[in-house]
Parts: structure tokens; sequence; C-alpha cells
């Protein structure tokens, strides 16, 4: 039987264009599936907070998820199904099940394996421990716009409380803990109800979003900021949104203040005695607007206390010209090291205690690997940090001691989680185990 030439016509470009869909398909599924493997090797399995389980059978395979996923290679297609294959760079953004057309993915804490403490809390935001709040990230919610509702809802309710509770001339209504998205939006509230509050962080403003690498893609919905009302964004850089809070801080006229790290809240009578590294506050109500990274891990050696010692890298180009020390050996500490190295005229050093990077993802060891082997980097596996002085840094290594010329110093060695702090004020949490 002759085929009618104009079927051809018509058939032979679809089916080459089904032919290059379906070669890209397995290109993509076996990219997604090396992820996996190299996210199985190096024990990254296990999601920090927040995260997707997806329901294969509702998912449909579409790569909506992934693509909404501004992290990158979280998600991806494998056998036609979305999987999660790399769980510990998910921050909990939601914007994968937003994306989902099927509902096919919930957002849970914790896996049946590895629990994940969550606060208890009221539908006011008041833990166990009468008078102290928590929202935002701590509490299980590390997406923007909810952090930013959370802190607005939140403080309604302690202005409410505050009301009720006598005080004098020496006490706050509220110390708020925190100035990320919940403690800004928190701390415009109580400007709003005319309250009297200290905002306080251990760090710089941004809270979590300071840690996003540089350029960093946010994703977040309209949310509504006390004073400053209705706030949107669809796609915004980590830049753009501390350049956007910074402005918030300018036209409010709130000021937090930066470096003080609280190390003790207790019950004196009708009120909490707030005690930090700077200060003793007397107050009504405290609003714990913390992330759950915690406090930095610390080196404990002497010299640590100078200002060039850091915990975290926030912009590469500030070390052009530079001798750093980078100490760590995950991939924070790798990717600090192979950033810092891109800076014209840095020298750069990696100390880690490890003989090896096991705990690393296989592609930032291959890019440590190739500066090392080049003279980029310097390594010094199977060190530790003994001193810092202002500059130069001293170092043991092999039984013998190791000097460095030295400008800078990074510390990327993970952070203390909050647990033991909120369990010292006798706040109760639940462990959840895949479970909202």
């Amino acid at each position: 039987m002759p085929v009618d030439p104009l079927l051809l016509v018509y058939a032979l470009p679809l089916l080459a264009i089904w032919g290059a869909s379906e070669a890209l398909a397995r290109r993509r599924a076996s990219r997604a599936q090396a992820v996996l493997e190299d996210s199985r090797q190096a024990g990254h399995t296990e999601p920090a907070s927040l995260h997707p389980v997806i329901d294969p059978a509702l998912c449909l395979g579409c790569a909506s998820c992934a693509r909404a996923c501004p992290e990158g290679q979280v998600l991806g297609i494998i056998d036609g199904k979305a999987t999660l294959i790399e769980p510990t760079s998910c921050i909990g953004h939601g914007a994968c099940a937003a994306a989902c057309p099927t509902g096919a993915i919930s957002l849970v804490f914790g896996t049946a394996t590895r629990g994940v403490d969550i606060p208890v809390l009221t539908p006011d935001f008041e833990t166990t421990v009468p008078g102290v709040y928590i929202a935002g990230e701590l509490g299980g919610m590390g997406l923007i716009r909810n952090a930013i509702e959370q802190g607005r809802q939140a403080m309604d309710a302690i202005a409410s409380a505050a009301g009720r509770i006598a005080g004098g001339s020496d006490v706050l209504d509220v110390v708020i803990v925190g100035c990320g998205p919940a403690g800004i939006s928190a701390s415009l509230g109580a400007i709003q109800h005319r309250l009297r509050f200290v905002t306080i962080d251990q760090a710089s403003l941004g809270g979590t979003v300071a840690h996003f690498p540089r350029g960093k893609l946010v994703m977040t919905a309209p949310a509504k900021l006390p004073l400053v009302g209705q706030v949107r964004f669809g796609e915004v850089s980590k830049e753009k949104l501390l350049a956007f809070w910074t402005e918030v801080l300018q036209q409010t006229g709130l000021r937090p203040q930066f470096e003080e790290q609280v190390t003790a809240i207790a019950r004196e009578g009708s009120h909490l005695i707030v005690t930090t590294t700077k200060d003793r506050y007397r107050t009504k109500c405290v609003l714990l607007a913390i992330g759950r990274r915690g406090t930095p891990r610390t080196l404990d050696v002497p010299g640590e206390e100078l200002d060039k010692v850091v915990y975290r890298l926030i912009d590469p180009e500030q070390y052009a010209g530079q001798r750093v020390l980078v100490v760590g050996g995950g991939d924070s500490a790798l990717e600090a090291a192979v950033r810092i190295a891109e800076q014209p005229g840095t020298h750069v050093t990696i100390s880690y205690r490890g003989s090896s990077y096991g705990r690393a993802r296989q592609k930032n060891r291959e890019s440590l690997r190739e500066l090392v082997a080049g003279g980029t980097i310097a390594e010094l596996l199977e060190s530790t940090v003994q001193r810092v002085e202002p500059a130069r840094v001293f170092l043991r290594k092999d039984g013998a001691e190791v000097v460095l010329e030295n400008d800078a110093v990074i510390v990327c060695a993970g952070g203390l989680l909050p647990t033991e702090f909120l369990a010292a004020m006798g706040i109760r949490s639940e462990t959840k185990f895949g479970t909202v």
C-alpha cells in the first residue's frame, strides 16, 4: 500500500522533534542521576529542614518543579519522575510545590531516618515558655514571604500580651532576636504598635539570606510589611534583596544592633532577662526570629577574636590582593577557597584536619584539586590552627609548626544548632520524621 507523501511531510518533522526531545530528556536524567550519586557518596542525603516529598503516582515528570526551584539542581527527573537529588541544598522555598500542576509535592520536616526538631507553638507563635515567641525559619518557615507574615502576626500578638503586663521605665515591651525577614517585619510592627523594643543580631542584616551565595536568586511572593505596605518580588538576587532591607531601615529609622549575641534568657518575676555579649535587658516578651543555622562553630584558639577572622564568605572580591586562610573541609570551605582564589592577587591556603574532603561534593573537590595542582591554592591536610596573630597564623601539621603570613581567616566549620539554647530555656520541641 503506497504511503501518502503528504503524510511523510508532516510525520518526519514530528518524529525528529520527538527524537530530539527524548535525547535531551535522557541527557538530563543522566545528569540528575550523576548528581544524586554524588550526593549519596558525600553523605548529603538528609535535608536540613522543610523540603519536598514527591508522590510518584501523581508526578507527571513535567519538570515544572525543577525549573521553579531557585537553588538550581535540588530536583531532577529520573525514570520519568521528579526526584530530590541534592537534599542538603534545599532551603525550603516551597516554589516547587507551588509549581506542580498535579499536587504531587508535599512539604515536610525531617525524614524517616533523621528527625528535625520544631518548637511547639500556639497559633499566636508563643512557645511553651510564656512570653517567648518564635517566628520565621526557626519555627520551620524558611520561605521569605511566610517569615515576613509570621513576624508581623507575632508582633500583633506580642503587642496585645505586653499591654497586660506591668512594667517600669527600665522594662522593654519586647526584645527581638534576629534581623532577617521575620525580625525586620516584627521590628517594623513594634514601631507601628509604638512598643519599647530593641532588635539585636549576632551577625549582620539579612539573616539566612545573607548566607546565600553571591547572585543567588531568592524566590518570594507578595507580602505585607508593616510601615512599608505590600512588597512584591518575583525573582530577585540576594544583593538586591539586602539592598531593599537596607533601604527599609533608612526609610523607617529602624536601628538594629549587630554583632550582639544572646547568651541567656531567664525568667525573673513577671519579666524576662535577656543577657547578651554586650548588655542585659529586662523585657516583657522576647521574639526569637533566628535561623536554624545556629551559632558558627569556632576554633577556640588564641587570637580568634581578631577582626580578620570571620565565619562565612559574603563577598570574595573584598579579599583581592590578600593572603587568606580558609579553614574547613566541607562544601562551604572548598567553595570559599575556590571563589577567593579567582580574585586578582590573592594567595589562598586551605587547612583541614582530615586527610581528605570526604563530605564535600565531587564537583567542589575537582575544582579545588585543579587549583591546588596548578599552584593557585596551597593545601594543608591533617592540619589544625594553633593561634592567630594580626599578620600571621600558626598551624600544626605532622607534628611540626607551620607559620603563614596572613591577612584574613575564614572559618567554615559548620554551626551549633540552637536546639540546646531552646532546651535550656525550657522551650519544648517536637521531632518531625517526614511530616508537616
